[in-house]
């Protein structure tokens, strides 16, 4: 039987994250393709999945191992290890679709994920590689496209909803907008991950710092979703942009902000199937898992029924984060939460729309967290638009004095799909040249500027941070008194990596 379509996870690891790639970064199971490949096999289609990520296959490999496997439909999918990421992922991916068009260009390939979905046009202007794109999470525009016997033949592609192409006078045609899936059909159409076409999730490792609860053991590791979207609209974010069902220009994910979740009871599988793999390690990747107390509060009452012995991370706003709730996360093994504080200035912090925190006392929730046994992950971003050198340092200082267990410091991103990058678009702020530039992590990022601030004094500042805080002995201290010597061993060998900057001059 030959293959209908083969999902891939594309790999650009050393582009983006430099020398972190070989043991410091997460290496995530891909959740959107092993979903949309559960959903095409469930229409009866035959469907495989390609990680090049974990198979270490870069571009070249990758598309040599495409074209053995000859699928009708090769399906990049562009997501990555926090919703931010599609933009960078799209570096692997293009080049993977480049090399296989020089090896069979029969193969058709179709994009899917948040870059697509924000700038469907421009990716089809600008990839020769791609012949079709889905706009938004494309779960039925995939299945539908794979209904058309012929895919040459516009009459028919152009009735399938929710997918772009190049006609054969190479206009660009963005079909009508397909739904994305209603939550009372979250699980009939998107029916979990279909684990058993992934590598084993031994090969997956997560994050060094998350596996600092569990003994410092980075693998196995599993991911999943149990709720997708965000009824927020921060400035700085693009997660919503993939349920666009609205074609028109300068849409962002403001304009989209969807949030579903599926039941409980269908998601407890997922975790019974992790106890039986002897997986500890879970990142429950929700944009906001610690939202909707009857959500997220019977599936940690079902993982405590079961008494498993997870190590899991997952995300919470600092208004969302209420003290009763920390002790029943605990008990499920959630022993980490991640906290978007982004800038601890009110003033800053109010033109990316958290004004709601204004009421909420960050130190009181983060010491809350840490009475009930819960570890935080803070996250903090430099150079939002009123950014001064006075507001950078006083962010440090308020992330070094709060000295939480891990923090992420970023710079300032104009991702594509978020209002950020409208914004930027409309003032002719230097965008990035690269898809590999929207990485925080790469040799040419290249961030915002500030009103205030060059994109280099930001960055600058960001990386010098990140040194400062990781090095701190106190901070240390407060890793060795929690792990032990085993996460401040593998801290240090973390923080010998530097990362090079051509921004900085490198």
């Amino acid at each position: 039987m030959s293959l209908d379509i083969l999902f891939i996870h594309p790999n650009a690891s050393k582009k983006i994250y430099q020398g972190l790639s070989s043991e410091h970064s997460a290496i995530e199971p891909p959740i959107w393709a092993a979903m949309l490949a559960n959903h095409c096999r469930k229409k009866n289609f035959k469907v495989e999945i390609l990680d090049c990520e974990v198979e270490k296959l870069d571009y070249i490999s990758g598309a040599k191992e495409i074209a053995i496997r000859k699928p009708r439909i090769a399906c990049f999918v562009v997501y990555g290890q926090q919703p931010s990421a599609s933009s960078q992922n799209m570096e692997g991916a293009v080049a993977t679709s480049q090399e296989l068009k020089k090896l069979n260009s029969n193969i058709k390939t179709l994009f899917v994920g948040g870059h697509v979905s924000a700038l469907p046009k421009e990716t089809l202007k600008n990839e020769t590689s791609i012949d079709f794109i889905a706009l938004n999470e494309g779960v039925y525009a995939i299945s539908n496209l794979l209904t058309v016997d012929d895919l040459n033949n516009e009459k028919y592609l152009k009735k399938v909803k929710g997918i772009g192409f190049k006609d054969e006078d190479n206009k660009i045609i963005i079909n009508e907008a397909q739904i994305v899936v209603p939550k009372k059909s979250l699980e009939i159409d998107l029916p979990g991950m279909a684990w058993d076409l992934l590598p084993s999730l031994n090969n997956y490792r997560t994050a060094g710092w998350h596996s600092w609860s569990n003994n410092s053991e980075k693998q196995p590791f599993a991911a999943l979703y149990t709720s997708l979207g965000c009824p927020y609209t921060c400035s700085f974010c693009m997660i919503n942009i993939i349920n666009r069902t609205d074609n028109s220009d300068n849409i962002s994910s403001q304009d989209s902000n969807i949030f579903r979740w599926w039941s409980p009871e269908f998601i407890i599988k997922q975790f019974d199937y992790f106890a039986e793999q002897g997986v500890k390690n879970v990142k429950i990747a929700d944009e906001l898992f610690v939202l909707n107390p009857n959500h997220f509060m019977k599936i940690c009452d079902l993982i405590i029924e079961r008494n498993y012995n997870f190590n899991i991370w997952a995300y919470s706003r600092i208004d969302t984060c209420k003290p009763q709730y920390l002790e029943k996360l605990k008990k499920a093994g959630v022993n980490w939460l991640g906290l978007g504080i982004e800038n601890p200035s009110s003033v800053i912090r109010k033109e990316v729309h958290k004004d709601a925190f204004k009421n909420v006392k960050i130190i009181d929730i983060i010491n809350s967290m840490r009475d009930a046994g819960i570890n935080v992950a803070a996250n903090y971003i430099f150079g939002l638009p009123e950014e001064t050198k006075e507001s950078l340092e006083f962010t440090y200082n308020f992330a070094e004095e709060t000295n939480t267990e891990m923090v992420n410091f970023y710079s300032a991103m104009a991702y594509p799909g978020s209002p950020l990058y409208l914004e930027s678009k409309k003032n002719n702020v230097l965008l990035p040249k690269t898809y590999s530039g929207y990485s925080q992590h790469s040799y040419d990022t290249q961030n915002l500027p500030s009103k205030h601030l060059s994109a280099a004094e930001i960055l600058a500042f960001r990386d010098k941070s990140w040194d400062k805080y990781h090095t701190n002995p106190k901070y240390l201290k407060l890793l060795e008194k929690k792990f032990g010597l085993n996460a401040v061993n593998n801290l240090k060998e973390t923080t010998k990596i530097k990362l090079k900057r051509k921004l900085l001059g490198d």
